[in-house]
């Protein structure tokens, strides 16, 4: 059986202890999760694991010809091949075995017959070689690269695109299809599901369960690791812990172990102000003085409980809404079409206050769009939005985080973006949200693209107003600060509409869903869980078997498969058109943003190639666009 073993693993940088003999061991069939705070070193140890940062003691023990491989949390970028070639790039290793295999088959061929034991020793690794290219399904590769290719949210089009041409979320795509592909014996994979949408995300959970090998993955999606994990290593102040069982068991150990610490914090705590009461009445009093000194050295030998920071639970709280009145916005006959291609059609919603509203669909089904349409960003739209008497909104973008920069830190940032009540929380909302320590003074110019827009969140978080617009709000966020967020948009009174790819938050927080899908809608008066029934209850059954002369005839049932078939297959081509129209969008706003800098617009050999780009961008937008409107008639529009 395959393994990975990692024993006594030290690392320290710049004097703190990222890790402390740590001892992992992973084997074919192993289903670990990685969790820890944010900042304990989680991305580390993968990198530790995977063979690309050398710890500063402890071994690192793979059994030979076994692979490991690693998806990193992000900063994956392919260029110079298609889609396409990137994908079949993984199946490289198995093609230099081949080689290898070739080569051994002439070696046995002028062997000396009498030399057995070198004849033998050739075979055997002829074998071995023989059965890894077998088992990696290197025969039937191309069925299994479009397989995967689909499954991560690819069109069969995307497959002859060039790999630059992708953005970074759909490059993290690319590299994890990559490790899927490879076919390794141990997985590690940080934050797989980062860029992944639901559709994708069931997919990837579907693969893992079936994966021979053994994985140990860090995600911040609690459902997905309980259906994935069976095992959760958390790494603790640089040591590492092992708790059996999924994501949920894990978190009900450790609660209890939480709370056996705060009950001894607080069991010492009140020793402590005994024994200073002590000290106080009597450290004055004649006669008393060695009985004091006696308690005073007990205090100072006295083993301190520590609670953690990462353990302190802390409350986000948001600002109470201004009054409004009792509907909280109308929209009535809403559409939106971008050139021939018609995204939103006839929309008519009227959401009342204090309803939190989730927005759902498969990527490119206009969910950014409404809530663009709906928090007025964008104007260009047919039919009419109104709002409640009284009703401010707030509005959170992924793409809000570009806007930050500058020489001001963080924590000024903040306080100056906070009501007056909030500014002596600033420091621990900040902390709420990842930025501990010193992270506070870090200037907006270097943040990350994360950190950028977790203080984007918090910023518009801050704003008394009594209408939230959240577009997937918990990207960059790991579980306590989900935790954190979902209990104060529980508390809040205003009213909330939101997307987002967490299955837990939104079936948590949403009291109705609103499905989209192109052109077309659906509105559920109920939660996500309650829309997921209802779906799931809107499935065909499965066809009976053949009993009774009254059945359809098999020709007919053969019939109504074919139509249903290609139904299905129309429909994935609709949305693989839709996707790839969605990207090109994307990339033409990308585009034009770039030709607006200075940098770009004073020079003229970068705003010749950037207008060279916009021209193929466009011609493509074009021509799929005429594929999706030639779709139309099939769709019964």
């Amino acid at each position: 059986m395959a393994f990975a073993q990692f024993s006594g693993v030290s690392l320290a940088f710049g004097g703190r202890d990222i890790l402390k003999a740590v001892h992992l061991s992973l084997s074919a069939g192993s289903r670990a999760a990685l969790t820890g705070a944010n900042g304990s070193g989680k991305s580390t140890l993968m990198r530790v694991m995977a063979g690309a940062v050398t710890p500063d003691s402890g071994e690192r023990a793979v059994q030979k010809g076994a692979r490991v491989s690693y998806l990193p949390q992000s900063g994956a970028a392919h260029a110079g091949r298609t889609l396409g070639e990137e994908a079949e790039s993984a199946y490289a290793r198995i093609r230099g075995n081949l080689a290898e295999m070739e080569e051994i088959a002439g070696e046995l061929g002028r062997l000396n017959p009498a030399d057995k034991a070198a004849a033998a020793e050739k075979l055997e690794s002829y074998q071995r070689l023989e059965e890894e290219v077998e088992r990696s399904g290197y025969y039937t590769r191309e069925a299994r690269i479009r397989t995967v290719l689909a499954g991560l949210g690819f069109s069969e089009e995307d497959i002859r695109r060039p790999a630059e041409e992708f953005s970074g979320g759909w490059q993290m795509r690319i590299a994890l299809a990559k490790v899927l592909l490879e076919e390794p014996e141990i997985m590690l994979l940080d934050e797989p599901t980062n860029y992944l949408d639901k559709e994708a995300r069931s997919w990837l959970e579907n693969f893992l369960n079936r994966f021979a090998g053994g994985y140990l993955l860090v995600s911040h999606d609690r459902y997905f690791l309980d259906s994935c994990v069976n095992e959760v290593y958390e790494l603790f102040q640089g040591s590492l812990r092992r708790y059996p069982g999924n994501y949920r068991a894990y978190e009900a150990a450790r609660q209890g172990e939480i709370e056996r610490l705060i009950k001894r914090r607080n069991a010492q705590d009140q020793e402590i102000a005994k024994a200073e009461a002590l000290i106080r009445r009597f450290q004055y009093k004649p006669g008393k003085a060695a009985m004091v000194q006696e308690r005073i050295k007990r205090l100072e030998k006295m083993e301190r409980v520590e609670i953690p920071p990462a353990l302190k639970r802390v409350c986000i709280t948001l600002p109470p809404p201004p009054r409004g009145g009792k509907t909280a916005l109308v929209l009535e006959g809403a559409g939106k079409r971008y050139g021939r291609r018609e995204v939103l059609a006839n929309l008519d919603m009227v959401i009342e206050s204090g309803e939190r509203l989730l927005v759902v669909g498969k990527n490119g089904a206009g969910k950014t769009t409404l809530l663009r349409i709906l928090s007025g960003r964008d104007p260009d739209f047919s039919g009419a939005l109104r709002y409640g008497a009284g009703v401010t909104a707030g509005y959170f973008s992924q793409d809000g985080a570009e806007q930050l920069a500058g020489a001001e830190d963080v924590l000024t940032f903040i306080e100056k973006a906070a009501p007056y009540d909030a500014v002596s929380r600033a420091r621990d909302m900040l902390g709420a949200f990842l930025f501990q320590g010193d992270d506070v003074y870090k200037s907006l110019s270097v943040l990350s693209g994360g950190e950028k827009s977790r203080l984007c969140l918090l910023q518009m978080l801050l704003r008394p107003v009594n209408l939230l617009i959240l577009d997937e709000p918990t990207n960059h966020l790991d579980l306590y600060a989900k935790d954190a967020l979902l209990e104060a948009l529980k508390a809040y009174k205003g009213t909330i509409i939101f997307v987002s790819h967490d299955r837990a938050f939104m079936e948590a927080l949403s009291t109705k869903t609103l499905e989209l899908s192109p052109g077309k809608h659906r509105l559920f008066y109920g939660s996500y869980e309650y829309y997921l029934e209802r779906v799931r209850s809107e499935a065909p059954a499965p066809a009976l078997e053949a009993a009774a002369p009254k059945e359809a005839p098999a020709r007919a049932r053969e019939a109504e498969k074919a139509r249903q078939a290609r139904a299905r297959r129309q429909a994935r081509e609709e949305e693989a058109i839709f996707a790839e129209i969605e990207a090109l969008e994307a990339e033409k706003a990308e585009i034009e943003a770039a030709l607006g800098r200075e940098e770009v617009y004073k020079s003229g050999e970068k705003t010749k190639a950037l207008k060279t780009r916009l021209a193929a961008v466009l011609e493509r937008i074009e021509e799929r666009s005429a594929a999706w409107e030639a779709a139309a008639p099939r769709r019964g529009f």
